[in-house]
């Protein structure tokens, strides 16, 4: 095998490996957090006695500041009015509208670019989810986001 061919061999060996061990997450780290939140009228401040529940749930690039979200839900006691993730606020605690959904009819999706300090208050868990309805002005069900692990 002359001297070409061998080099080529040697990088052909080399890229396959890599690509192999970059499959497997071996040699980068993922820039990428995952958030969730189980929805309920218990988790609202105060807490109220509909049967309503979902799922909130969140991906941020943490390179970009990119949130991409899902939120899905059933069981109001009507249709609902307007949703929003809020914060920065600890469970057990309200806070003001951070991120306002355009539609707020499950399932909710969506992405925005969120600022550095919204990015520390999500990655930290001080943002929830909240969907409210005309019997529940305040909101209906509440999930807190918090990073999956």
């Amino acid at each position: 095998m002359n001297r070409t061919a061998t080099l080529l061999r040697a990088a052909l060996v080399t890229g396959v490996a890599t690509a192999a061990l970059a499959g497997c997450g071996m040699m980068s780290r993922s820039n990428t957090a995952s958030f969730s939140g189980s929805m309920n009228a218990a988790s609202q401040v105060p807490p109220n006695m509909t049967r309503g529940s979902g799922l909130a749930e969140a991906w941020l690039n943490k390179d970009t500041n990119v949130l991409k979200y899902k939120i899905v839900y059933t069981g109001l006691s009507g249709p609902a009015t307007a949703a929003h993730f809020h914060g920065p606020a600890a469970a057990g605690a309200n806070a003001g509208v951070v991120l306002p959904f355009a539609n707020p009819e499950s399932p909710i999706e969506g992405q925005a670019t969120l600022t550095t300090t919204q990015a520390a208050d999500l990655m930290a868990g001080r943002w929830y989810a909240n969907i409210h309805t005309a019997a529940h002005p305040n909101g209906e069900i509440r999930g807190q986001l918090l990073p999956k692990m």
